[in-house]
C-alpha cells in the first residue's frame, strides 16, 4: 500500500519508498514544454492561410467602412443602438439576439457532428491570431530548427536582438487588435481622433489595453494550452461526435508496423517485407501546433488543422507510396465498418439550422419600424363632460425604430364623431421613446358600455411608416 501527496507547484513530485525498495519519483504535474510546430505550406494549409487571412481582413476592415455615413458594424452601447451591415437593432429586438445565439449553437451541433473540430482549426479567433503570431515569429527568429537553437543558446546581443524584434512585432500587432476592437463598440474615426490628440477615456484606454494583453498573451505564449486546458469546446465535443464524425485519422492499418527504410525501397518491397507505409518520420509530430502524436489516435487536443495530413501526404509522395495515410475520415472507415457522413442526425441539424435561420431572416425582414402601445387612464374609465360628450384619456408610448428624426401624427377610427382634443403630433429622435397623453371624446354617442376603437400612429414625411393599435372606449350604461 502506497501513499501520494501532490506537491505545491508544477515541480513538485511524490516519492514512494518502502524499506526493500529504491524510492521512487513519479511527476503528478507534467511541466509545459514549448512547442516548435514546422510550417507547411500546402494541401489544406493553403486553406488555412486564406481563411486567417479573410477573417483577419474582416476583423480589421469593417470598422472603417461606412453605409449612408454610418459605420458598417458598431455596437453603440450608450445610444443602446446596434449597427451591422445598415440595419439597425435596438433593445427591443432582443428576440433577434436570442435567435443569433440559437443559429450559433445548431451551427455549432451540425459542423461539429459533420467534420469534428473544424471551427477550431480553421476559423476560430484563438487559432487565427496564433497563426500570425508564430509568422511574425518566424520572421524574426527563423524556421522551428533556429528557434529552438536561440531559445537553447545563452543571452547574447544577436539573441537580445531577435527576441527584442519578435515582442516588439507581437506589442503593435495586439495594440492594433485592441483599438480594432474598441472601434467597433466606439465610432472609431472618433476613436483615432481621440488616439492621435491623446484624448482617450478611460474605459476607451483601459480595454484597448486589456484586449492587447489578451492577444498578446493567448497568442504569443499559452497557444496550445488555451485550446487544451481552457476552452470548454475541447471537454464538450464528445457528446456531439460518433463513429460516423470527420475526423483526422491516421490509418495502422496500412502504416503498422512503422519503420525506417530507404527511399530505394519500393512500396511493394517494403510489403513484402512485412513494413508499413509509416516511415517513422515523426513529421506529423513536429508541425502539430499542439504537439501531439496522431499516430495515437483521435485525441481531445487535436484541432483538425490538417498539418499532419498535408506533411505526411508529401512524404508519401517522395516515397512514392499512395496518399492518405493520415487522412480526413471517419472512425468506422478505419476500423472498416460500414460508414455514413451524410446520416440522419446530420439532417435534422440540417434541417433546425435553416428553419431557425429562415424565420430570423423573416423577423429582421418584418420589424416595424415604429413601436406602439396604448395605456388607458387607470383612475377613471370616462368622464362626462358638461355638453353631453364622453372622454377617455390615454398614454401613447411611441418608439421610433427609424435612423432618422421624425415627427408623428395620431389619427382614430372606430366611432362616428370621435375626435383627439390634445395634441396630435409628436417629435421624435431615432431611437427615442416618448409618451404622449391624449384625450378622446365622441359625441351623441350610444350609451351602453364599451366600444372598440382603434389608434393609428404615422410619420408625417411617409406615408408608409405606421402602426395601429386596438383599445376600447367607454361610455356609460345609460
Amino acid at each position: 500500500m502506497s501513499d501520494s501527496r501532490p506537491g505545491r507547484d508544477a515541480g513538485t513530485t511524490s516519492q514512494l519508498s518502502s524499506a526493500n525498495s529504491d524510492s521512487i519519483v513519479i511527476d503528478l504535474y507534467q511541466k509545459h514544454e514549448k512547442i516548435y510546430a514546422r510550417e507547411v505550406k500546402s494541401g489544406y494549409q493553403r486553406w488555412r492561410k486564406l481563411s486567417v487571412w479573410v477573417l483577419l481582413g474582416l476583423y480589421y476592415v469593417l470598422p472603417w467602412l461606412q453605409i449612408n455615413g454610418q459605420q458598417l458594424v458598431l455596437f453603440d452601447l450608450p445610444a443602446r443602438r446596434f449597427y451591422v451591415f445598415g440595419l439597425t437593432f435596438w433593445p427591443q429586438d432582443f428576440i433577434l439576439l436570442t435567435g443569433l445565439l440559437v443559429l450559433a449553437a445548431l451551427s455549432l451541433f451540425f459542423f461539429t457532428a459533420l467534420a469534428g473540430r473544424l471551427w477550431c482549426g480553421f476559423a476560430c479567433p484563438q487559432t487565427v491570431w496564433t497563426e500570425v503570431f508564430m509568422w511574425l515569429e518566424e520572421f524574426a527568429e527563423g524556421t522551428a530548427h533556429k528557434r529552438r537553437k536561440l531559445d537553447q543558446r545563452p543571452w547574447d546581443a544577436e539573441k537580445i536582438r531577435r527576441k527584442v524584434l519578435k515582442h516588439s512585432l507581437w506589442l503593435v500587432f495586439a495594440l492594433w487588435t485592441g483599438f480594432t476592437f474598441v472601434g467597433f463598440f466606439t465610432p472609431i474615426n472618433e476613436l483615432g481622433q481621440h488616439l492621435l490628440s491623446l484624448q482617450l477615456g478611460g474605459w476607451e484606454t483601459f480595454w484597448i489595453l486589456f484586449y492587447s494583453l489578451a492577444t498578446w498573451g493567448n497568442a504569443g505564449f499559452l497557444r496550445e494550452q488555451v485550446c487544451k486546458y481552457m476552452c470548454p469546446y475541447a471537454r464538450f465535443q464528445s457528446a456531439m461526435f460518433d463513429t460516423d464524425t470527420l475526423i483526422v485519422s491516421y490509418d495502422p492499418s496500412r502504416g503498422e508496423p512503422r519503420g525506417s527504410r530507404s527511399r530505394e525501397l519500393s512500396h511493394a518491397q517494403a510489403q513484402e517485407q512485412g513494413k508499413g507505409d509509416c516511415i517513422d518520420c515523426t513529421l506529423c509530430v513536429q508541425v502539430c501546433p499542439t504537439g501531439i502524436d496522431i499516430r495515437d489516435g483521435l485525441q481531445y487536443e487535436c484541432i483538425t488543422c490538417a498539418a499532419c495530413i498535408d506533411v505526411c501526404d508529401q512524404v508519401m509522395e517522395r516515397m512514392n507510396y499512395p496518399l492518405g495515410l493520415i487522412r480526413f475520415t471517419t472512425q468506422n472507415a478505419v476500423d472498416k465498418k460500414p460508414s455514413r457522413v451524410l446520416r440522419p442526425r446530420i439532417f435534422l441539424y440540417g434541417a433546425l439550422l435553416t428553419l431557425v435561420a429562415a424565420l430570423w431572416v423573416y423577423g429582421v425582414a418584418s420589424r416595424p419600424p415604429i413601436l406602439l402601445d396604448v395605456i388607458r387612464d387607470r383612475n377613471a374609465l370616462y368622464r362626462e363632460v358638461a355638453d353631453g360628450s364622453i372622454e377617455n384619456s390615454y398614454t401613447l408610448r411611441i418608439s421610433n425604430r427609424t435612423d432618422v428624426s421624425r415627427e408623428f401624427q395620431i389619427s382614430v377610427s372606430g366611432l362616428d364623431q370621435l375626435a383627439i382634443t390634445r395634441p396630435q403630433q409628436i417629435a421624435l429622435q431615432p431611437g427615442e421613446v416618448g409618451s404622449l397623453p391624449i384625450t378622446l371624446r365622441a359625441a351623441n354617442i350610444q350609451r351602453g358600455g364599451r366600444q372598440d376603437i382603434e389608434i393609428t400612429v404615422q410619420a408625417a414625411d411617409d406615408a408608409s411608416i405606421s402602426v395601429s393599435s386596438e383599445s376600447r372606449f367607454f361610455v356609460p350604461l345609460r
